[in-house]
């Protein structure tokens, strides 16, 4: 596995050589430039940890609104708001270390 950041694509998994960990999944709601950069950041930001994410992407303005979201980009976790907002790495890892 490669040690570096770099933007997840539909249904690529990272840290799927954690076989022991649930699988979470996160859909990503944007335009597709934040969605790119937001999925960078999330991968440099939680490689690290012992968590396993599926990443989807959802780039429809209704289908967004539908679940509540009002900023651009937003990372929906395992079916809640997660964080909202192009954040940075930092507050992302913080996020998702408060999971365990």
């Amino acid at each position: 596995m490669k040690d570096i950041c770099k933007e997840m694509k539909k249904g690529e998994i990272l840290n799927s050589h954690k076989k022991d960990l649930p699988l979470h999944k996160v859909t990503i709601y944007g335009d597709k430039v934040l969605c790119a950069k937001l999925s960078k950041r999330v991968s440099c930001a939680i490689k690290h940890l012992p968590i396993k994410v599926e990443f989807d992407f959802e780039y429809d303005t209704a289908k967004a609104i539908e679940k509540g979201i009002t900023k651009d980009p937003t990372i929906f976790l395992d079916g809640n708001i997660f964080l909202e907002g192009l954040v940075s790495a930092e507050e992302i890892t913080k996020s998702f270390e408060s999971l365990r």
